[in-house]
């Protein structure tokens, strides 16, 4: 028998007994093939001995026979390097993990105890990680799987990217993936320098048939956190003092995030009002007035000087605009 259809027998076998009565079609999307395939597999099953029953109607599906268990849970590389993914069902699809991720999840739950099983799928059914952020589809990423396999193995990549200025063509060596707020990143070496590039934006790749050794002592986890702290420090340019309402009090954390937050913590006493002043880190003018115009009429720039005739500019072109018939 062909390694793949073994592990996907098991998988299928471990399905049945962890979760009981199930039907095909829910069978064939936890194992990414067809119902027909399904059907197929579970008749390999019964040939091999394994008593699988098929209750028929409505709440029909094929299920073990009572009592029946297996203790044949051996975990693959790949599925035991897939099991940091276990709360990530999405991103583990993303990169071709999905259907090696769900065997490795069946194995490791079929080899619990009874009590530990339930806990697990206890936390399984309360708890789930929904990536992307709010009102934003994810983006598209056909390329991920490959450059996922090349951060994997240590090839070299030809990288086709879309920069905002055009189009490049680099050679780099994939280092790490990041899962940002539903958006992939590569970090890879290029040219001596460890660079940040959005996978969405990878249009080919193409392997050069090179092996790279990774540079010693190069965390991924420790090289995002001082690259993120990098970018917010050199976009966060300027500090706006602004005067505003309690509404906006209440906005200001889940609009400028962080930012939000230590305006807060310098915010000065309530008028009679209850407006107060703060001071706000911002980024460069043109952005810094796009994010204060969304407060509207619950916040007043007072400085600095520039960035308050700005916001009175753009202002006065909405009230020209929204004064015609």
């Amino acid at each position: 028998m062909a390694p793949m259809r073994a592990d996907r027998l098991l998988s299928l076998l471990l399905l049945l007994q962890n979760r009981g009565r199930t039907t095909a079609p829910e069978l064939a999307a936890e194992l990414e093939v067809s119902v027909r395939t399904v059907y197929r597999d579970i008749e390999a099953l019964g040939a091999a001995g394994v008593p699988v029953r098929a209750d028929r109607g409505p709440e029909g599906g094929y299920r073990l026979m009572h009592g029946y268990r297996t203790r044949l849970t051996g975990l693959t590389d790949a599925e035991a390097g897939s099991l940091f993914l276990a709360g990530m069902p999405g991103p583990a699809r993303d990169l071709g993990l999905g259907a090696v991720l769900t065997s490795a999840q069946l194995k490791v739950q079929a080899a619990l105890p009874a009590e530990l099983s339930g806990q697990a799928r206890r936390v399984q059914e309360r708890f789930h990680l929904d990536a992307p952020a709010w009102f934003r589809e994810a983006d598209p990423v056909p390329c991920l799987e490959a450059v996922a396999g090349a951060v994997w193995e240590r090839r070299v990549l030809r990288l086709h990217y879309r920069r905002r200025r055009g189009e490049v063509r680099r050679e780099v060596r994939p280092l790490g993936l990041v899962l940002k707020g539903g958006i992939w990143y590569l970090v890879a070496l290029a040219e001596e320098t460890v660079r940040t590039y959005r996978v969405s934006r990878v249009l080919a790749v193409e392997e050069t048939g090179e092996i790279f050794e990774r540079p010693a002592g190069f965390g991924l986890a420790t090289y995002w956190a001082d690259s993120s702290r990098r970018l917010e420090a050199a976009l966060q340019q300027d500090t706006a003092r602004l005067r505003i309402s309690p509404r906006a009090r209440r906005l200001l954390p889940m609009w400028f995030g962080a930012a939000g937050v230590r305006a807060l913590e310098s915010a000065g006493p309530p008028d009679g009002d209850g407006w107060v002043e703060v001071e706000l880190t911002v980024e460069s003018e043109a952005v810094a007035v796009g994010d204060l115009l969304r407060l509207g009429t619950e916040a007043e720039v007072l400085g600095p000087p520039a960035l308050r005739q700005a916001v009175a500019r753009a202002v006065a072109v909405l009230a020209d605009r929204y004064g015609q018939p």
